[in-house]
């Protein structure tokens, strides 16, 4: 909204200052709106804790936290057990922390996945952002339907914050969950 609000004053105080009848010429101005609303600090009452300066990032981040959620789809952990550090460190939306190595990781997540007949996924927003820390990190807005094998369902939104090493590896992942509210009747 505000690149919005920055991007119509820009365009307001031009067209006053313009005489000619014309229209105006395509130019690069809303760009370089948009980068320095984006290069602008944010103003917070609050201490930030880790930072609050990120530019969007190479999709390959993007795209290998949209694998690892397929291959749990599949149910076949192994396909992305290379996208996984040596070292994992999870912060779950139940509250637990695990940290343990690629391969224990991988074997407790395919045993809990094994206790679905079928998970699929709907993926609402991913992206790639890079720290001002030098940090790479992929975000991602989703839900899933978990089918057990007794047939009941359970759906779940997830937000998840995953970050990355240098060789684009997970090393590192923050999940939030909600289950879907019942809608009201009126």
């Amino acid at each position: 909204m505000r690149k919005f609000l920055i991007v119509v004053a820009g365009l307001f105080i031009g067209a006053c200052g313009s005489n000619s009848n014309t229209a105006p010429a395509a130019d690069s101005s809303k760009t370089k709106t948009d980068s320095v609303a984006a290069a602008q600090p944010i103003k917070s009452p609050y201490p930030i804790v880790y930072s609050s300066s990120f530019t969007i990032d190479d999709p390959k981040y993007a795209e290998t936290l949209l694998a690892l959620w397929k291959a749990y789809d599949n149910g076949d952990l192994a396909a992305s057990k290379n996208m996984i550090a040596d070292t994992l460190t999870v912060y779950m939306a139940d509250g637990k922390m695990y940290k343990g190595s690629r391969d224990s990781m991988t074997a407790d997540v395919q045993k809990e996945r094994n206790m679905y007949k079928s998970v699929a996924s709907t993926v609402n927003s991913v992206m790639a952002v890079k720290s001002d820390k030098g940090e790479h990190w992929a975000l991602i807005w989703g839900s899933d339907k978990r089918t057990d094998k007794k047939g009941k369902e359970e759906t779940t939104e997830w937000q998840e914050t995953w970050r990355f090493n240098d060789k684009g590896q997970a090393d590192l992942m923050y999940q939030y969950a909600e289950k879907p509210q019942a809608s009201m009747k009126k």
